[in-house]
């Protein structure tokens, strides 16, 4: 795996709100935050750029909603931005793609010649996936860290449920076997930074 030295690493909505399992009901992935944790650490000893973004939500009854405790970043997540030695960028999005954001991410990755671009965070097969899905289409190369991601147990139409792993493992197959994103492990991530 070769990580450019310019490979920006999304870290996408990672917030307190994602912790209220009432509201979003049983999650996958116990490891994602220590995964999220640790890609953020190795990009930001390798100098690398890191993209910090946060979902507000327009919905008055949402945990990410502006003004509710559950909108601010995990407390691990916190106390890690502005602690690189790259460049650091904070966007908020009120949608599922972070390229729909302010401010513009296309146009910061296009100024820093960025072509190449790793996804993680929450959810997995929600705006993690989305904005992997849009990265591919805008010619990104994309890698989705899928065990830095979690999501919820979901429902769809007709009666029809799936439980958060098979969701995860959807997104996987979507991304990877639609050449949207190779994805990989937080793991091959942070030792191919480290080289």
């Amino acid at each position: 795996m070769d990580i450019a030295e310019n490979a920006a690493l999304v870290v996408v909505d990672v917030q307190q709100g994602f912790e209220e399992e009432a509201y979003w009901g049983p999650r996958n992935n116990p490891s994602a935050d220590r995964n999220i944790a640790g890609l953020i650490d190795a990009w930001q000893s390798s100098g690398r750029p890191v993209v910090f973004v946060r979902h507000d939500s327009p919905k008055p009854d949402s945990p990410l909603r502006v003004g509710y405790p559950g909108n601010g970043f995990k407390p691990y997540v916190e106390e890690r931005r502005g602690k690189g030695g790259g460049p650091e960028l904070f966007l908020t999005k009120s949608v599922n793609s972070a390229f729909y954001g302010t401010p513009d991410l296309g146009a910061w990755l296009r100024a820093g010649g960025v072509r190449q671009i790793v996804v993680a965070g929450i959810q997995t097969n929600m705006c993690a996936e989305t904005t992997a899905r849009m990265a591919g289409n805008l010619g990104y190369e994309v890698f989705f860290a899928l065990d830095a991601t979690y999501t919820f147990d979901g429902a769809g139409p007709w009666g029809w449920t799936l439980g958060a792993q098979e969701l995860a493992r959807a997104t996987a197959v979507s991304l990877h076997g639609g050449g949207f994103a190779e994805v990989v492990r937080s793991a091959e991530l942070i030792a191919a930074a480290a080289e």
